[in-house]
């Protein structure tokens, strides 16, 4: 009864519809650089990029391989930091140095059994537009660009990097009933 209460009050401002569109998701495609990350790119004085990742965003990935939902990136950029993380997270597949996000969706769609209707995706910016005004359930970070967010059904209180990736997959993990088992199993005493 505890959990159902946190969790309650974690989704207070998440509106039921945003719910009723995650029970059907069946595949969840993120942007990296500005969701997964918080946008920033630092490069040392060899050239060697480093980006900062938010660990939690990684932990949830096995819980939404667990409950069937595919997990996948695309991303404008090319770089081995990002190919590396998507690796260690055993995203299903992941794509980088994308022009046309949009042409790359479509590909990856007719390769599976899945509608738009049944795609989630996290942007945060133009190149997002193509995939977000397209599928099931566009989700953007708090940080996103105003005209990229009108384009969102929903818009996380979290900015990128900062929980957004973390904050939606709890969504689609509560909507199909798994969330509030996950706690509770996890946190049971022995």
């Amino acid at each position: 009864m505890e959990t159902e209460k946190i969790i309650s009050e974690y989704f207070a401002h998440v509106p039921e519809l945003i719910f009723e569109r995650a029970q059907s998701i069946k595949v969840l495609i993120t942007d990296i650089d500005g969701v997964m990350t918080d946008g920033g790119i630092i490069y040392d004085d060899l050239g060697t990029e480093h980006k900062k990742f938010n660990v939690k965003d990684g932990l949830i990935v096995q819980h939404l391989r667990k409950a069937k939902i595919l997990i996948g990136a695309i991303t404008g950029r090319n770089s081995p930091v990002v190919e590396n993380r998507c690796e260690e997270l055993k995203f299903d597949f992941h794509y980088h140095g994308i022009r046309d996000k949009g042409k790359k969706l479509a590909e990856v769609l007719e390769t599976m059994e899945v509608a738009l209707e049944e795609v989630a995706y996290i942007g945060d910016d133009l190149n997002d537009l193509p995939i977000l005004c397209n599928v099931g359930l566009a989700v953007a970070p708090a940080d996103a660009l105003p005209y990229v967010k009108m384009h969102a059904h929903y818009v996380s209180p979290f900015s990128g990097g900062r929980g957004v990736f973390r904050e939606f997959a709890d969504i689609l993990l509560h909507a199909k009933g798994q969330l509030i088992p996950l706690v509770d199993t996890l946190s049971k005493k022995e």
